[in-house]
């Protein structure tokens, strides 16, 4: 299967509010439509997570953001472009995006993704996609496709096959927010 035929049924399943299991620039993750809530309430129900835990959104680039939150300053962009794992930066207030996608504290964690097949899939969809690891809560993240427990490969309504048979472990990214001085805090390395 090509990756534009996987994009194409990412795409068409994300816009009827369904789950996608697929590789990010981390960790394989389970996906939907960041902006719609019932989409979002699913990944809650099938990783058995509690609502007050957030999850991570992924964009397609620096200006996306500015579409989610009303705190994104150049001072981040230039600490993320110094470092080359992943980063996922908490924004304080969060906007345009599903309530329930939001922490409770208005925040929302956003990592802009730099893996090619996650940047065609963001900007064909046109909207945000979520982003949290595919495991059910409490248990460990899964390092290769192979690992993903079958009850979530079964709970979502398209698996990707691109990159299913890599068996290059992936980490999942660092995660950092800004203090209101202006400090950088290191949440997850």
């Amino acid at each position: 299967m090509m990756i534009d035929d996987d994009i194409q049924a990412c795409i068409k399943v994300m816009n009827k509010g369904g789950l996608i299991l697929y590789p990010t620039d981390t960790v394989w993750g389970i996906g939907c439509d960041a902006t719609n809530e019932e989409a979002v309430a699913k990944i809650y129900q099938l990783k058995k997570r509690e609502e007050s835990k957030s999850m991570i959104i992924l964009v397609a680039n620096e200006e996306d953001i500015l579409n989610y939150c009303d705190d994104a300053g150049p001072l981040i962009f230039d600490y993320i472009k110094g470092i080359q794992k992943p980063v996922t930066v908490i924004y304080k207030k969060a906007k345009n995006l599903a309530k329930n996608i939001i922490n409770q504290d208005g925040s929302i964690a956003i990592r802009i993704a730099k893996d090619n097949f996650c940047q065609k899939l963001i900007g064909s969809f046109g909207k945000p996609i979520v982003s949290t690891s595919s495991n059910i809560s409490g248990y460990p993240t899964p390092a290769l496709f192979c690992d993903i427990d079958f009850e979530i490969k079964k709970g979502v309504d398209y698996i990707v096959q691109y990159r299913q048979d890599d068996l290059t472990p992936a980490n999942p990214s660092s995660i950092i927010s800004i203090n209101d001085d202006g400090t950088i805090q290191i949440i997850r390395k």
